[in-house]
């Protein structure tokens, strides 16, 4: 009999297989995205000093659910967050989630708000 494995455990398998190739620097952070059941949260990482250069997550929002207005709210904060720092261009991670819904939501709030990618 074939066992099928978690969706859960699929997506961390494509997430480690992209992260092989998908690097961040200081000048072109990865923009990482985690998709939780309450919240959202994305974070611009510099891999090369392996930092943290900003986060944001849904709750700063003060919104409860997380559906695509919400993620769409984060897009715009993240950009936003970005623009003060000064980071203008960033290497997309999705982290192994499928680009449909929220995280496609997220990822064009985020480009209009200014960021390249």
């Amino acid at each position: 009999m074939i066992k099928k494995q978690s969706k859960n455990i699929q997506r961390r398998k494509r997430h480690f297989r992209v992260r092989k190739i998908v690097k961040g620097t200081a000048e072109r952070p990865r923009l990482s995205v985690y998709r939780s059941n309450k919240a959202l949260y994305v974070q611009l990482i510099d891999d090369v000093a392996q930092t943290t250069l900003l986060s944001a997550r849904s709750q700063e929002l003060g919104l409860t659910s997380v559906n695509i207005e919400t993620a769409k709210a984060l897009g715009k904060l993240v950009g936003e967050k970005a623009a003060k720092a000064g980071i203008t261009s960033v290497v997309f991670d999705r982290s192994g989630y499928l680009y449909h819904g929220r995280i496609k939501a997220l990822a064009e709030a985020a480009r209009e708000a200014g960021l390249q990618f």
